[in-house]
């Protein structure tokens, strides 16, 4: 019965851990800033603008991924 009482304690640490806004509000900043790399590859044909935008997008994945593996654990 011990087991059990551990278990369902354990579980509910890792709901309120998943459940935390700071997560969602991480990955909220992180679409916002992919999104912003997306939209400069509209703005022209330059390379550093280019190079730039791959740049953000790339920043804006690595902070979402980061985010869903918080959530995650």
């Amino acid at each position: 019965m011990e087991n059990t009482d551990r278990t369902t304690r354990n579980l509910g640490e890792q709901n309120d851990n998943a459940n935390n806004p700071a997560h969602y509000q991480l990955l909220t900043i992180g679409i916002i800033i992919t999104l912003i790399g997306v939209l400069l590859r509209f703005f022209g044909d330059w390379a550093l603008i280019d190079a730039v935008s791959n740049l953000i997008l790339v920043v804006g994945v690595g902070v979402c991924l980061r985010a869903v593996y918080k959530v995650l654990q």
